[in-house]
């Protein structure tokens, strides 16, 4: 999952959780190993005294990169011998970094990874198996359910490890609504209760969330709600058949865009997808859409009022909600610290003091005893992500398998596909026939 809610649930989407800064160092290839029948250690053995030096790589915004790097000391000062040189970019400027780097082959040691981008990386082998790790205890999954480690795996290969789970979720700025005289929505709100608040809140010179180009996030989750889905079985074609989801989708996206509820193409583009940007922080708007786990750096700027955790909306919305693990680490198979870096990934996972640090921001965490450890420890909005993750377990569907190879090809026409809409290039209906044969075109490949 970016700037849609710069929000840090990127809410007004900082979808993204972006960054600062990026490292200096220009490492060079590493060699592919495979762990050995020594490495039946656990993370608590004897320590290694040979000098290792790992790379690690990110992505998300200052609160994130600034105790990530705390997390990052900690372990060196437990691994004298380990030094981590730290990689870190906001969202969009991480994968512009990290292609280069992988057609180099010179990918980091360890690689947050992002569910869009898994087939691509993990479908041409850039990525390592971890499965040798959990079942040598490298990488203790004891408290993690299957399901949260199985959320890594393509084509059978556990390629990523799942670092805490999130859900959909729409951040109410409670008031504010109040304020202004509307009604806060509950649970169970529709589409249509979307609609009539936008209208209030422009009426009043606010703004909604929107969804902030994110369509590749939003859109299968609409299809979800009506029963459809973004591709079929096998990645080969899309996986609705007909084009009125996305005309229903996209016309409700342009009248929100007509009417000034959200923010113009030409103010988008120049976010960067940081929770200080977030148009809920800055006051002109009163919704925010995104992930669970991006509400906090937003919530925790905003200091005079609460904001709140609410669902998408939409009938159906347990049909539409999944959880989804909110991000991975992946370990390149270019690596020649493939065991040390399946250690420190071990140490983010499972280590308590660490995750006193990390808490929910990277989702709430897969662990068990992680979790259990955590609660009595959590601010009002950190328990907020906590309690909506729970809430979601309960009321959400199996998350889709991971996207198809192609699909950030499809996702690159989907936002290509608004912009021609907004800008009134094209109407919904021609832009739905000509996304639907685009689309339909890359994924075919895909056929053996």
């Amino acid at each position: 999952m970016k700037k849609v809610f710069t929000l840090a649930l990127s809410l007004s989407m900082m979808f993204t959780a972006a960054a600062c800064s990026s490292s200096k160092t220009t490492p060079t290839p590493a060699a592919s190993s495979e762990p050995t029948k020594a490495a039946t250690a656990t993370a608590t053995a004897a320590p290694s005294t040979d000098p290792v030096k790992l790379r690690v790589a990110w992505w998300g915004g200052q609160a994130r990169h600034d105790y990530t790097l705390k997390v990052i000391e900690m372990y060196e000062k437990a691994h004298p011998n380990v030094k981590i040189e730290a990689e870190y970019a906001p969202f969009d400027d991480y994968w512009k970094k990290l292609a280069p780097q992988a057609s180099a082959n010179q990918l980091p040691d360890i690689i947050q990874m992002d569910i869009s981008y898994l087939t691509q990386y993990g479908g041409k082998n850039q990525l390592a198996d971890l499965s040798a790790y959990t079942k040598n205890g490298l990488i203790d999954v004891s408290s993690i359910s299957p399901n949260a480690v199985s959320g890594g795996e393509v084509g059978g290969k556990l390629v990523a490890m799942n670092l805490g789970v999130n859900a959909l979720a729409t951040t109410l700025d409670v008031n504010t609504f109040k304020s202004l005289g509307i009604d806060v929505p509950g649970k169970d709100w529709t589409w249509d209760d979307y609609d009539a608040i936008a209208a209030k809140a422009k009426a009043k010179g606010k703004q909604i969330g929107g969804f902030a180009l994110h369509h590749e996030v939003f859109f299968p989750y609409y299809l979800r709600s009506i029963d459809q889905k973004m591709y079929n079985a096998d990645g080969t074609a899309l996986g609705f058949n007909d084009d009125k989801p996305f005309i229903d989708y996209f016309k409700r996206y342009q009248k929100w865009y007509d009417s000034g509820s959200i923010l113009s193409l030409d103010k988008e583009s120049q976010k960067k997808g940081v929770a200080e940007e977030d148009e809920i922080l800055l006051g002109n708007a009163i919704t925010g859409n995104g992930w669970s786990n991006q509400f906090l750096a937003v919530a925790n700027l905003v200091k005079d009022r609460p904001l709140e955790l609410a669902p998408l909306p939409g009938r159906n919305g347990n049909k539409g909600l999944f959880l989804k693990p909110s991000m991975y680490f992946s370990i390149a198979n270019s690596s020649k610290q493939k065991e040390e870096a399946a250690k420190f990934i071990n140490f983010f996972v499972n280590d308590i003091e660490a995750n006193k640090l990390i808490k929910g921001d990277r989702g709430v965490p897969v662990s068990s005893k992680v979790k259990d450890a955590l609660k009595p420890l959590l601010s009002p909005n950190e328990v907020k992500i906590f309690d909506y993750v729970a809430w979601a377990e309960q009321n959400s569907s199996q998350m889709d398998p991971p996207n198809p190879v192609g699909s950030i090809e499809v996702e690159k026409l989907l936002k290509s596909a608004s912009e021609q809409i907004l800008y009134k290039k094209t109407s919904v209906e021609e832009a739905a026939a000509k996304f639907r044969k685009d689309a339909n075109a890359i994924l075919e490949k895909n056929k053996k």
